[in-house]
């Protein structure tokens, strides 16, 4: 029987399901990757949205994602993962590893004394939005999800 399960006993239904459910642990993890990549690829679209030059002063304004300077940030944007959470389950990290990637997209108060305050110019988080609104993220576990099940 093509793209279908054939059961002709409960020993061949509990090894069914098992494959299947191996199938689709393997297709989450395998989305997983595929979604953190697309994230990772969009984030840095983000922050290449403006630029200036080194030492003058940043054209975006607050709530605009930073602009684009030295293309550190931009560059720091790295995937750790998927890794495991229990069977079906994965995780990534998507985000910068620059030391002030955090307070760029939070803003806050940093620097000597607490005397500067930075506000929040967020560019992971419009860029999960873009993808999560257009539905792309859904795709690719939708798509790894039917292939699993199709097998």
């Amino acid at each position: 029987m093509a793209g279908g399960i054939q059961v002709l006993g409960l020993t061949e239904l509990k090894v069914a399901i098992e494959g299947l459910a191996t199938s689709l642990n393997y297709a989450t993890r395998t989305a997983t990757a595929q979604a953190s990549h697309l994230l990772e690829a969009e984030i840095k679209k983000t922050l290449s949205t403006s630029s200036h030059s080194r030492g003058t002063p940043t054209p975006s304004s607050p709530g605009e994602p930073p602009s684009l300077v030295t293309g550190t940030l931009r560059r720091s944007i790295t995937v750790k993962g998927p890794h495991p959470l229990g069977l079906g389950r994965w995780e990534a990290e998507i985000g910068p590893t620059a030391v002030y990637g955090r307070i760029q997209e939070l803003g806050g108060v940093t620097g000597r004394g607490h005397a500067t305050t930075l506000p929040a110019r967020p560019y992971v988080k419009p860029a999960f939005d873009r993808l999560a609104a257009s539905g792309a993220l859904s795709r690719v576990y939708h798509e790894a999800w039917r292939a699993a099940i199709a097998r």
